[in-house]
């Protein structure tokens, strides 16, 4: 997926021991594009290294953008460039927000974040507290130091309030179930974002004490990649358009079969997290392995293929291409 927009890194700050913010600014100087909280960028740091993260603060702020980044000891590239290469005054290119995670109207909203995934829920306690809506937001990370953002969650909130828990301290989310999640309410939102197994858990606790699932929204940060079983076999994927056919073998995505076999596809995270390849499906089962599609639309009668992870049950696909 090719940049829209040439930003300038404005500013580097340390955010806790293993987290890094950044500043983007507007290469022209003009004012960036309106965004909500849960929006995400594509930032294409150099050449063939593109990575999605999510805009934190304050979504009414136009002059510049901000993102946090942590660094990751099993980095695939992203991290590991914006805390070792990336400098103030560089110019990258980011695509224009897309938000997949958006809040939905409600009488009270419940924030739980664990690690970086406190990047998107810093921005929703941002907007509903000046919208005046009823929060709270609970912070898990693993030892005092680790916090991102800390002075602004600190702050004294007129709607809602912040508690960070330390699991060096007892107070893991596996221990620890958070007063607001014991009780449902009809107008009560709950929004996760962390890693899979954090969410998992907190939506099984949820679900246990009755939440209706269309009140439970979630966006992994780091998704976990599917391994290939030996006894996986390869499929057939057929463009609708043009009735080309490629073989997708045990060890190779759909998205990069066709790539090769000169098809253009929409291609952005190749994690199954941001949907830009999600593409409709006319034939054929899909064997979902996407993160960015919840359980309803995985079962609708209109279904999308994440290009990039996903395959089929059945021994051929049509796309929609």
């Amino acid at each position: 997926m090719k940049a829209e927009l040439q930003v300038m890194v404005d500013g580097l700050h340390r955010q806790g021991r293993h987290n890094l913010s950044v500043s983007l600014v507007a290469e022209n100087g003009q004012p960036l594009p309106e965004w909500q909280p849960g929006a995400h960028i594509d930032v294409h740091l150099r050449d063939g290294l593109v990575r999605q993260y999510s805009l934190t603060g304050n979504s009414s702020q136009r002059d510049r953008y901000q993102i946090c980044i942590a660094r990751d000891k099993q980095s695939r590239g992203g991290s590991r460039y914006v805390h070792d290469v990336l400098r103030p005054g560089q110019i990258v290119g980011i695509s224009a927000p897309r938000n997949l995670f958006p809040l939905q109207p409600a009488g009270k909203v419940i924030l739980m974040a664990a690690g970086i995934g406190i990047t998107p829920l810093y921005a929703m306690a941002e907007a509903l507290e000046a919208a005046s809506v009823p929060f709270v937001l609970h912070y898990y990370v693993k030892q005092r130091g680790d916090e991102a953002f800390l002075p602004q969650l600190s702050k004294a909130f007129a709607h809602g309030f912040c508690e960070i828990w330390y699991s060096s301290e007892g107070h893991s989310p596996r221990s620890h179930v958070p007063a607001e999640l014991l009780e449902s309410a009809a107008d009560t939102h709950l929004y996760l974002c962390g890693p899979q197994g954090f969410m998992t858990h907190v939506e099984q606790q949820a679900n246990a004490r009755g939440w209706d699932s269309a009140h439970i929204h979630t966006e992994a940060f780091k998704p976990v990649a599917p391994a290939v079983e030996e006894s996986e076999a390869g499929f057939t994927v057929t463009i609708a358009r043009t009735g080309q056919q490629c073989t997708i073998p045990a060890d190779q995505t759909i998205a990069r079969v066709l790539l090769e076999n000169g098809v253009d596809v929409p291609l952005s995270c190749e994690m199954g997290m941001c949907g830009a390849c999600l593409t409709r499906v006319t034939e054929g089962e899909i064997d979902h392995r996407d993160t960015v599609q919840s359980d309803a639309e995985k079962s609708a009668a209109e279904q999308y293929i994440a290009l990039c992870c996903s395959r089929s049950k059945s021994r051929n696909l049509v796309i929609d291409l």
